[in-house]
């Protein structure tokens, strides 16, 4: 439990540091970071148990979200289906890392790609919907900016 307190603080501080575009109401943050090490290091149920105490901290008021903000209308806003995304992708991680025999560099890169997948199409899908946009346009705003910087930390 007490990991899992720590990572749900990696993942609230590594929140903070953002840098918001002109062009899309997510800002550029080191958010996935800590998903993919919570998920790896962890593993699938106190990783995704870390990444649900950050939800819950932001849910109840602490500003522990992207840019200091919290609250019930980050969930349910723009924001928010990364937010939701990032347990799940925390949990799949976290499984395909425990269900590897032989953990590599390679397998542990690829399980990372895949909870990117996850968090990428969780909020690509609530920025569709809470936005009023096409798929493309959600993309080109909600998935399309962050591949090269999210790719960068998964490589690194």
């Amino acid at each position: 439990m007490t990991t899992a307190a720590l990572f749900a603080a990696l993942m609230a501080i590594l929140s903070q540091i953002a840098v918001p575009l002109p062009f899309t109401p997510v800002p550029v943050t080191l958010q996935s970071l800590a998903v993919f090490l919570t998920g790896v290091i962890l593993g699938s149920k106190r990783g995704a148990m870390a990444i649900v105490v950050y939800t819950l901290m932001g849910l109840v008021g602490l500003p522990v979200f992207a840019q200091g903000e919290a609250g019930l209308g980050v969930l349910l806003g723009p924001k928010g289906g990364y937010i939701f995304g990032f347990i799940l992708a925390a949990f799949i991680i976290g499984r395909i890392v425990e269900k590897t025999k032989e953990l590599s560099y390679l397998k542990t890169l690829g399980s990372m790609v895949v909870g990117l997948i996850i968090f990428y199409a969780t909020g690509w899908v609530q920025i569709k919907f809470v936005l009023d946009l096409s798929f493309k346009e959600a993309f080109f705003i909600g998935v399309a900016p962050f591949l090269p910087f999210d790719l960068i930390k998964i490589v690194c």
